[in-house]
């Protein structure tokens, strides 16, 4: 029977060769798929612990004064783990750990086996957020008493691991035969158990779920179309105020009446029946989704006509499929038949997925990803490829698998299978569909759109859309997509996918009018253009380097009069040789392909490769065209042409873009002027009351209809807003002198607050400066100082970090202005640095003032004012999420009073006392009210 020991280790920092110690120590036995014994100890690490390690853990200098130092408990640890598998949760950290203070006490190194159960995790549960523990404690209900503390820590990683075990013992044995050879290839010694648990299943007859079945030899589940009911009742639409209280009242879901929701739902309503668009802003606490959906709902079932639903953000479709359409379902008492709808490269294309397998593919990534995918097809309905948690190298992976349509004309035996069919047949029965606004603005320029059938439309945030729009018609080259480009084709020697088709053209006696050391030659030639252009846009970056500190992307727009100019010239004719380069190999890989399907007898593994041929061919196409607009041609004036680069790796990251200045024309042309109603809602659309610039930016006429819902909190008595008289004018200030005085307000006001801090930046420098100042001045060591760009992590990561500590701190930047959802107590002031203008030599911003400039306006009151009001009214909106939260806003730039333009951000606020107050003074002020 195998004995595993999980192994959790606290430390006074993460390098143990730098000295840093072992302070907690805890081994769990597991055997026979249970947990046997748990050994704990303190460790004196003879040094001091950091406070934010004792804050972290929970662990003191005091608690350490008399517990053994490690080289009193290494002989027990060695006895432990003798004759066992090494287990930890992220075991590249743990074993070396160990073994450096093993080594450092005179005892041998552990030689056994190790696993690691993140690597397991993922294998098992491909389609969690994260893998971190306390996430994975929480997403398969492990109870986790103490986090960050070694045994509380060291038993969840032991249950992690039977959980693990258990869903791979739960898998079809036809999956766990597919999985046992590609385990080989794992970093863990993760094969054993998967031998065993086949070994185990093999033994007993195997009875299939209804739901799954075994086709080709993998297992998935079965993809049944929704049954049509026949008509549905749902009754009468509530007419006034009376009825929607009843009807909220009768359908048990405890949901409080809402005058400001049930007016929203009136206009939404309103506007379906009137065939009419409407831009409407809902106030924060109105609960939007509701109040667009029960329309809706009434709309597609009582009307037959289905509604399209369009989020932004991934998590805002998410929260909609998973928690509002239940709830909708609830008081209408009968399903809402909704799908989520994606472009056609989301999901898997099976057949090639299913030849890929056959190949004997050693490489991590691709092997990883495998194993993540065969778990997933057991589970998956969609097959969209947003469900899984692929690594980077498993989405480079996935380009090779993905659905992007059928280029030949002979049978895919997994057609009736297909993910992406089952997601249009899905669409077509669907009440409700839900989408996000790149997909829906990838899909304007298609002849044939997915949401063809779709005539009335509601955009929830929205104010995001003509941004979305801009990024997902523009275009995009990057100096890594195209060296991985070339290295799926690669040379003939590298054996990748040119060397296959050569092969399969000798197999079938083919001979093509370019020789394969032709197509060397030329891709050789190729690759050192590539180089060579990359090269001198790099050079190009580093001359527009500005006072950067090392992390921000430089971005350098390139106009149309640059071409003329003798140093850009070069840049231009090595683009075009890039160009002629691509379309030769392009002409090449086509005859091979075209007389490889004139072959009347081709095995399905032929026949599977050809198909992603003919993808990688139109990938590389499109970038061939992308490079074409970059260089000025098919472009115009309407098009803004920049080039991005980080300074610290250069030419590697590389990209260039192109979009249009404007995207309104755009969407009235190829959106609005298609569907019969179109409602658009956020809570920020106006400026100074008016829906002027959003209408415009949108390419909406302004006589559309246009409604204004407040919020129904009362922010008078919820706020208080501040702006302090004794810090210096930004505009006049240095940017040391401001950020020395910042800092040093910030720190009385974080003492104040306890923490729950939340500041909002426009610039990183400033940020940097901030943070440093505030952390070196060594006030905070018993606050979580968390700052975006500096502390690693996505933003939810450094929002949960934030929200996990007591005394946090938070300096953000632009992600941070909105979509950020902190309720209650966690957050209790809101600090903004300055006014959020954007910066004006930023590509995008120049040439949209240049675009109203051209239009004889004048573009700081035509564009940068009034995008500054909509992120200011976005930045407002982080403090007071519900109607029993309390909060002090600050704001630090005196702009908003002394300039002429102050008055139009007030304006945008809802009613609130402002207060003129000296440090002094703001302290007092956060004293009475927190």
């Amino acid at each position: 029977m195998q004995r595993y020991v999980v192994v959790d280790l606290e430390t006074t920092g993460n390098s143990a060769k730098k000295g840093d110690r072992i302070i907690q120590f805890s081994a769990v036995v597991v055997e026979g798929r249970e947990i046997k014994t748990q050994f704990t100890s303190f460790v004196n690490p003879e040094k001091p612990v950091p406070p934010f390690i004792s804050e972290l853990t929970g662990i003191d200098n005091g608690m350490l004064e008399e517990a053994p130092v490690f080289s009193e408990i290494a002989p027990r640890i060695m006895e432990i783990l003798e004759g066992s598998i090494f287990v930890a949760h992220n075991v590249l950290f743990d074993l070396p750990f160990l073994q450096q203070e093993l080594k450092a006490a005179g005892f041998p190194p552990f030689r056994g086996p190790s696993l690691d159960t993140v690597e397991f995790s993922r294998i098992a549960f491909p389609t969690l957020n994260s893998y971190k523990l306390g996430d994975l404690a929480d997403s398969l209900s492990l109870y986790h008493e103490r986090p960050h503390r070694a045994d509380s820590d060291a038993f969840v990683t032991a249950k992690l691991l039977l959980a693990c075990m258990e869903k791979c013992a739960s898998l079809p044995v036809v999956t766990l035969e597919q999985l046992v050879p590609l385990s080989y290839s794992l970093k863990s010694d993760l094969a054993g158990i998967f031998e065993d648990i086949l070994e185990e299943k093999r033994r007993h007859i195997e009875h299939l779920p209804p739901d799954m079945e075994v086709y080709r030899g993998i297992a998935l589940k079965r993809k049944i179309l929704p049954a049509d009911d026949g008509p549905r009742e749902i009754g009468r639409y509530p007419q006034d105020a009376v009825e929607k209280e009843s009807w909220f009242a009768a359908s048990g879901t405890g949901m409080e009446a809402r005058p400001a929701q049930f007016e929203m739902m009136d206009h939404v309503r309103e506007a379906f029946s009137a065939e009419e668009h409407v831009a409407l802003e809902a106030g924060t606490g109105i609960g939007k989704s509701l109040a667009y959906l029960v329309p809706a709902a009434f709309q597609a079932i009582s009307e037959h006509k289905p509604v399209l639903i369009s989020t932004y953000t991934v998590a805002l479709e998410h929260q909609l499929l998973n928690k509002e359409i239940k709830r909708l379902e609830q008081m209408l008492k009968t399903p809402v038949r909704t799908v989520l709808l994606k472009g056609r490269s989301h999901y898997l294309h099976l057949f090639k997925f299913e030849q890929s397998l056959k190949e004997p593919d050693r490489q991590y990534d691709a092997v990883f990803a495998k194993m993540q995918i065969l778990v997933w097809l057991t589970g998956t309905e969609s097959g969209d490829l947003d469900e899984l948690h692929l690594s980077g190298g498993g989405k480079h992976f996935w380009q090779r698998i993905k659905q992007d349509g059928w280029h030949t004309d002979k049978k895919d035996p997994w057609k009736s299978r297909d993910f992406y069919l089952y997601a249009k047949a899905c669409a077509a029965s669907a009440d409700i569909a839900i989408t996000n606004h790149a997909m829906l603005c990838a899909e304007l320029e298609r002849d044939q759109s997915v949401f063809d059938g779709f005539q009335y439309v509601i955009i929830d945030e929205a104010h995001r859309l003509e941004q979305a729009a801009r990024e997902t018609i523009g275009k995009r080259a990057s100096y890594n997509q195209m060296k991985y480009m070339m290295a799926r084709l690669g040379l003939y020697e590298q054996k990748q996918l040119f060397y296959k088709l050569e092969k399969m053209m000798e197999k079938y006696g083919l001979k093509a009018r370019l020789h394969a050391f032709e197509c060397d030659a030329i891709l050789q030639g190729l690759d050192a253009e590539l180089d060579d252009l990359f090269g001198m846009l790099a050079q190009k970056v580093m001359r527009a380097k500005r006072e950067t500190n090392g992390y921000q992307k430089i971005k350098l727009r390139i106009k149309k009069e640059n071409w003329k100019q003798k140093a850009w010239q070069a840049v231009l004719l090595c683009t075009e040789r890039v160009r002629a380069s691509m379309k030769e190999i392009s002409q090449a890989l086509e005859e091979r392909l075209s007389q490889l399907l004139s072959e009347k007898q081709m095995k399905e593994q032929t026949l599977a490769f050809i198909e992603e041929m003919y993808s990688f061919l139109e990938d590389w196409r499109l970038l061939r065209k992308n490079l074409a607009v970059f260089a000025g041609q098919n472009g115009g004036d309407e098009n803004v042409v920049w080039v991005e680069g980080d300074l610290r790796a250069l030419p590697n990251s590389l990209v260039i873009y192109c979009q249009p200045v404007h995207a309104g024309e755009t969407l009235q042309k190829a959106f609005f002027s298609q569907k019969k109603s179109v409602v658009l809602t956020s809570a920020t659309l106006t400026v100074g009351g008016s829906f002027r610039y959003f209408l415009g930016e949108t390419g909406l006429s302004h006589t559309t209809k246009t409604v204004r819902i407040p919020s129904p909190f009362r922010f008078d008595r919820q706020v208080q807003f501040i702006i302090p008289n004794d810090l210096p004018d930004i505009g006049s200030a240095s940017m040391e002198d401001f950020a020395e005085k910042m800092a040093g307000y910030l720190l009385a006001v974080a003492e104040a607050t306890k923490g729950r801090m939340m500041i909002l930046f426009t610039s990183f420098d400033l940020l940097k400066k901030v943070y440093q100042l505030m952390k070196e001045s060594g006030m905070l060591e018993d606050y979580m100082l968390i700052a975006q760009g500096i502390s690693s992590g996505s933003r939810s990561r450094l929002t949960k970090s934030f929200q996990k500590f007591d005394k946090a701190i938070l300096l953000g930047l632009s992600s941070f202005w909105e979509g950020v959802d902190i309720p209650g107590d966690d957050l209790s002031c809101l600090v903004m640095a300055r006014l959020p203008f954007l910066p004006p030599d930023e590509p995008v911003i120049e040439a949209k003032s240049d675009y109203f400039r051209a239009k004889g306006k004048n573009p700081f009151s035509a564009y940068a004012l009034p995008e500054a009001v909509l992120r200011f009214k976005q930045g407002f909106g982080r403090l007071i999420r519900t109607r029993h939260d309390r909060g002090i806003f600050l704001v630090l730039d005196r702009r908003i009073e002394t300039a002429t333009y102050g008055p139009a951000f007030i304006k945008s606020l809802p009613p609130v006392r402002i207060r003129h107050l000296d440090l002094n003074g703001t302290l007092e002020a956060i004293e009475s009210w927190l």
